[in-house]
């Protein structure tokens, strides 16, 4: 069956392909695996059946046998709240778990669905799903992460500023603590609407120079825009393969960046390679750890990328030495310093 995608303000011409995108690249990514079981979970009610209706349908006509189940979700033990039956299901080599995150109850944010799931799709508008993680074993990164990340921050770049405008003075500070100065070559790496360009262009002066690193046209050309392009050096690139030569920076300012990478130990060790011995990273959130997670309507967990039993571990095994950590309600700070060779 195929279900017919309702439209919505901004991006209303592009809705069906959209959902037709994803759906067709799980569908790609799925097929060779038969005989199995894709079980979709998570979202607001009724999210489940359409989704998996929309993915039952991209499926080809050789594989239409296949069950593609909806599970609406179980009564767990938690004083009869709604958990995800995802918490309950392991993953098994004859079944895939897909989770849809968001909707504005956020019903399954106590569980571990997520975290079970092969699959994650961030389905916080039904209209514009994204593909926010496939586990390895089902496809190489490379063939889904940049077109479905630029999807993600593409549908909001315009409105970025305007929905987290207050969260200036907390750029200007992580600004100041990062430690440019004059004459530093300066990259801020996911710079999205370059936010921070401006303060990081009047550290470094006249005889610096910074540079605003992006994966996603639409944030750049928001950035544009704003005005922000007369300060810095806008590029479109990739953290994970950044066109930067070795050794180049003095500073990387990295904002909301490392907890988005499929390889953060990855990502950081390629932000290392572009900086100097002894120049330094800062990974900045203008939240706390717990505070975003409630924005996104789920639970801190132990052991996640920013956590500093990780996080620490993490930037030593990358070429880097963490030397300050603050998790605070309006502010995530890491400090690290490049080591020598």
């Amino acid at each position: 069956m195929m279900l017919r995608a309702s439209q919505s303000p901004g991006h209303a011409e592009f809705v069906p392909e959209r959902i037709t995108e994803v759906t067709a690249l799980l569908a790609e990514v799925l097929a060779p695996r038969a005989p199995l079981t894709v079980i979709v979970d998570g979202g607001d009610p009724g999210a489940a059946a359409t989704f998996a209706a929309r993915l039952a349908a991209a499926f080809p006509a050789t594989a239409r046998a296949w069950n593609v189940d909806a599970v609406l979700g179980l009564i767990g033990p938690g004083g009869g709240m709604f958990d995800s039956a995802l918490n309950v299901l392991e993953p098994a080599t004859d079944q895939i778990l897909v989770f849809l995150r968001g909707g504005p109850r956020h019903r399954f944010a106590e569980g571990d669905g997520e975290r079970r799931a092969q699959v994650v799709i961030d389905h916080r508008d039904p209209d514009w799903p994204v593909i926010r993680h496939l586990h390895p074993g089902l496809a190489d990164v490379d063939r889904w992460y940049r077109s479905e990340s630029q999807a993600f921050f593409a549908a909001r770049a315009a409105e970025w500023d305007s929905r987290f405008g207050d969260d200036m003075p907390r750029y200007l500070d992580a600004v100041r603590r990062a430690g440019a100065g004059p004459g530093h070559v300066v990259l801020d790496v996911g710079s999205g609407t370059g936010r921070a360009l401006p303060a990081l262009a009047a550290a470094v002066g006249p005889t610096g120079r910074v540079l605003g690193l992006d994966l996603t046209p639409d944030m750049l050309t928001a950035a544009r825009n704003a005005g922000r392009g007369d300060c810095a050096d806008l590029v479109l690139g990739d953290a994970r393969h950044l066109p930067i030569a070795d050794a180049t920076a003095d500073v990387v300012f990295a904002a909301g960046l490392v907890h988005h990478l499929p390889d953060p130990v990855a990502g950081l060790r390629e932000l290392a390679r572009v900086t100097r011995p002894g120049g330094t990273l800062t990974i900045f959130q203008p939240l706390g750890r717990t505070q975003l997670a409630a924005r996104h309507g789920r639970v801190l967990r132990p052991g996640e990328p920013l956590s500093e039993e990780r996080l620490g571990p993490m930037l030593a095994a990358s070429g880097w030495t963490m030397t300050a950590y603050e998790d605070v309600p309006d502010c995530f700070l890491a400090l690290a310093t490049r080591r020598t060779a």
